[in-house]
């Protein structure tokens, strides 16, 4: 019979952060802006949400943060100083290379456009979600600054021609 020691880990990567997500925000985390509107051309939105570039390093920190984006609970990501980061989702090294922009824009926004399943959290979709904590009804977990910064940083890491990422 084989192990089922790998699925332990990432069950219980699983479980802390919806565990983090479902305890609610502090009041500093609820974000009160009005919500940009935006629109998904094929697999992608490809303006920008607030109709500037993002900041790459305030993304980076975004990223790292287990307050805020909470991303290495389940992505791996070329973040040394972070030492313990997840294995249930795709690596972040290289995404800058795997998708363009507009697709990174979407994919945090929204990921359940590409997969109903999945069990990475809808950042900047505050309606039609299931099992909301009330402190998050009708907002959103990033702000549309936030999430331009971290398209930013993603947009940043890309790969080798030997596939690796930097």
């Amino acid at each position: 019979m084989p192990s089922l020691l790998p699925y332990k880990g990432m069950a219980v990567a699983a479980l802390a952060a919806l565990l983090a997500l479902a305890a609610g925000p502090s009041q500093a985390q609820v974000q009160t802006e009005a919500r940009q509107d935006y629109s998904i051309v094929a697999d992608a939105i490809p303006l920008s949400l607030t109709g500037s570039p993002g900041d790459a390093a305030r993304g980076r920190a975004i990223v790292a943060s287990r307050q805020q984006g909470l991303c290495l609970l389940c992505h791996t990501g070329p973040i040394s100083e972070e030492r313990f980061q997840g294995n249930l989702a795709p690596d972040l090294a290289g995404a800058g290379s795997r998708w363009t922009i507009g697709q990174l824009r979407l994919r945090i926004v929204d990921a359940r456009h590409f997969n109903a399943e999945t069990i990475m959290p809808s950042y900047y979709r505050s309606k039609d979600l299931l099992r909301v904590a009330g402190a998050w009804q009708d907002k959103t977990i990033l702000t549309a600054q936030q999430i331009e910064d971290v398209v930013a940083f993603l947009a940043t890491l890309r790969s080798d021609e030997k596939g690796n990422g930097k």
